[in-house]
């Protein structure tokens, strides 16, 4: 039997606001903005963003997905020329930023885009040089105590920390802006690891020593934290020491994929990157995360994916 609904078909909701608690597939048109929007459960995954405007490996990052800047590493070639470059990203695509007065790789980096740092890495010998970014120039900083390559490091511009480096180092520093002071060291030696969080609540994550290890710290002290579910080295880290995301590194002696967050006691494993890289940079949160370059098994790579946890989420399909 035809139907009055079979003939002529549903019509859209229209409301002067979106609804307040909508369901999985719900449409509507809001005569507010006057755009047709949707309700839907999106999947955790990584897209393929802008490349780099150069291939690099073994360099850091710091920011957000959509203000990030990376810095320094290793160009291809052998040996692989160290560099001084900057670039920035805005969530759609990489420029140039000002050169640091350093070229180094292996070193550590935190903050943001217009107030970033960079500290250590291989110059070699071990550099302790502190470089400021402020969006356009790098200045130099107070250096490191200790000198050292493939450490991490988290934190702010004015509120840094460094620790592990080279392969098997627990130093921990603190930054306040001008000057390094030792901090609390590491239970384990560790280098080639990820760095997340902030001074008084960072995240040390695998490493060369031992790969499945976590290590959370207070601003004094470091304890254990919840082991990973694929050890690794050479992996990138982003966001808090509750809400952190760990992607990329060598779990086995190739180039990974796995990507897993933190919820500050245990990792759950999510959706894997679209090409699996090591001594890569990366930068953003837990939700929201860029993985960009480094080494991959067909060589070092300028490419970029984009990170995006998923979940409920409103989206516009069109406006009137």
């Amino acid at each position: 039997m035809t139907t009055y609904k079979g003939i002529k078909g549903f019509n859209i909701q229209s409301v002067s606001s979106d609804p307040p608690a909508p369901f999985e597939g719900q449409v509507w048109y809001n005569t507010s903005s006057n755009t047709v929007k949707y309700f839907a459960i999106l999947s955790a995954a990584w897209a393929t963003g802008a490349a780099m405007a150069s291939v690099k490996y073994k360099f850091a990052g710091a920011g957000i997905e959509t203000a990030g800047v990376v810095f320094g590493g290793n160009n291809p070639g052998n040996p692989s020329p160290l560099t001084n470059a900057t670039e920035e990203y805005n969530g759609t695509s990489w420029s140039t930023g000002g050169n640091m007065s350093v070229a180094r790789s292996a070193h550590g980096g935190a903050g943001t885009q217009t107030a970033a740092l960079a500290f250590g890495g291989d110059e070699p010998p071990n550099e302790n040089v502190t470089e400021e970014y402020n969006g356009s120039s790098w200045t130099n900083g107070g250096n490191l105590n200790t000198g050292r390559k493939y450490l991490a490091g988290c934190g702010t511009q004015t509120a840094g920390l460094a620790f592990a480096g080279p392969n098997s180092g627990t130093a921990t520093e603190e930054y306040n802006g001008s000057s390094w002071t030792n901090g609390g060291a590491l239970n384990r030696g560790q280098g080639k690891l990820a760095g997340a969080g902030t001074q008084t609540a960072g995240l040390a994550i695998g490493g060369a020593s031992d790969p499945d290890k976590v290590e959370e710290y207070n601003g004094s002290s470091w304890t254990n934290g919840g082991d990973l579910n694929t050890g690794r080295d050479g992996n990138a880290g982003a966001g808090t020491q509750t809400a952190a995301i760990t992607f990329g590194g060598e779990p086995l002696g190739t180039p990974g994929a796995a990507t897993e967050q933190y919820n500050g006691s245990s990792w759950t494993s999510v959706a894997n990157m679209g090409t699996a890289r090591y001594r890569l940079a990366g930068f953003g949160t837990k939700t929201s995360a860029i993985a960009a370059g480094g080494e991959s098994a067909s060589g070092i790579t300028g490419l970029t994916e984009e990170w995006s946890e998923g979940g409920p989420a409103t989206l516009t399909v069109g406006t009137d």
